[in-house]
């Protein structure tokens, strides 16, 4: 328990010192669409389609209770238009004019609540299924979440370099899950270290990777308005942290994985030496690679849909050498390749720590 609290204050220390600008957030408000009128433009020369005339309660802030009248202009363009009807709930872009006064604007669809839905109902089914080790789960979860938003994120944004931010903050979401979940043994020592020299590899990985490739780290869109936003960030090691990140997930079952087996193996005839142990892991490790690698590569294939069917209608050479499509390739064989590292890594530390464990297992109780 006294490691466990030290692991809560290494978070609280990481946490409260590094903020993010709060002077750079655009303020927002929340709405309710009261009605919404449609004017449609017949002009086939106009680059505008329909004009809808929105009348919106506001449901937060100063103005709360307000109506405003709103422009929305739809262009035939899915990918920028925001079809409005009476009852949807909306968010409200607040801009203040020449004259003191505050112009609103219509961001985008309310969404959060699906979200909140959604994620309430996987906390529901994790607690059922997972009972204890459901709780922990999602203690974990919130962790790596809490690391990622307020941790790595503000320490990029005040100019830390992305790859060590991105590298330390999987570290402890690494101890913290793998500790929380699987108690302070050997056990999960193994796991650790496993997944922590995985991570540098990858880390290491990545950046040969986008050196070799010259990836830019412009890969989408959303790149292009934090560039506009921020110049002064290091894009390239941002493309580098997203890459460690997203191998995070896999690299930690792999190990706790084969760091269970050799356990498992090792409760069930404690006369096997380390060549035993490490020789039963590999085995193991084996059978995950294929499986684990496949889930990497089907991650980003998925997630990269678009691009895939982009490919029918675009030169294959000049498709494949596309900065955005190497970039997706590219993430999913380091992710890959640190995969198959960590299975031999893994393997002969938890040979090693198991056959001469020293500590007591403890495992969290309530």
């Amino acid at each position: 328990m006294k490691k466990f609290l030290v692991l809560l204050f290494i978070l609280v220390a990481f946490i409260n010192p590094v903020k993010a600008d709060e002077n750079a957030v655009l303020p927002s408000e929340t709405g309710v669409v009261q009605s919404v009128e449609n004017i449609y433009n017949d002009d086939e020369n106009s680059q505008q389609g329909t004009k809808q005339i929105v009348t919106v309660k506001v449901l937060s802030g100063e103005y709360k209770n307000q109506e405003k009248e709103i422009v929305n202009f739809l262009t035939d363009n899915p990918a920028y238009d925001i079809p409005l009807k009476k009852g949807d709930k909306v968010i409200l872009h607040l801009e203040e004019d020449p004259t003191g006064g505050m112009n609103f604007f219509i961001a985008d669809i309310k969404r959060d609540s699906s979200i909140l839905f959604f994620g309430a109902l996987f906390a529901l089914l994790l607690l059922i299924i997972g009972h204890k080790k459901g709780i922990f789960s999602l203690i974990s979860i919130l962790a790596t979440v809490g690391l990622i938003f307020f941790v790595m994120l503000p320490m990029i944004l005040n100019g830390f370099c992305p790859i060590a931010s991105a590298i330390l903050v999987c570290i402890l979401s690494t101890i913290i899950t793998i500790y929380l979940v699987g108690g302070f043994n050997s056990k999960s020592t193994s796991a650790v270290i496993g997944t922590m020299l995985s991570l540098i590899f990858a880390g290491a990985l990545s950046m040969l990777a986008i050196f070799m490739a010259h990836l830019t780290g412009f890969a989408g869109e959303e790149t292009v308005f934090l560039y506009g936003a921020r110049p002064d960030l290091n894009f390239q090691g941002i493309l580098s942290a997203s890459m460690i990140i997203a191998a995070l997930g896999a690299l930690m079952d792999t190990s706790v994985s084969i760091a269970s087996t050799i356990n498992e193996i090792y409760a069930t005839d404690n006369t096997l030496g380390v060549k035993e142990l490490f020789k039963s892991g590999m085995n193991v490790g084996r059978d995950i690679i294929g499986t684990m690698s496949n889930t990497l590569i089907l991650v980003y294939l998925g997630s990269a849909l678009p691009l895939v069917l982009l490919a029918s209608n675009i030169d294959l050479q000049k498709f494949f050498n596309l900065n955005q499509v190497s970039t997706e390739i590219l993430s999913a064989i380091t992710g890959s390749i640190a995969i198959l590292a960590c299975v031999p890594i893994t393997a002969i530390i938890s040979a090693y720590l198991i056959k001469h464990k020293k500590q007591e297992d403890v495992e969290f109780k309530f």
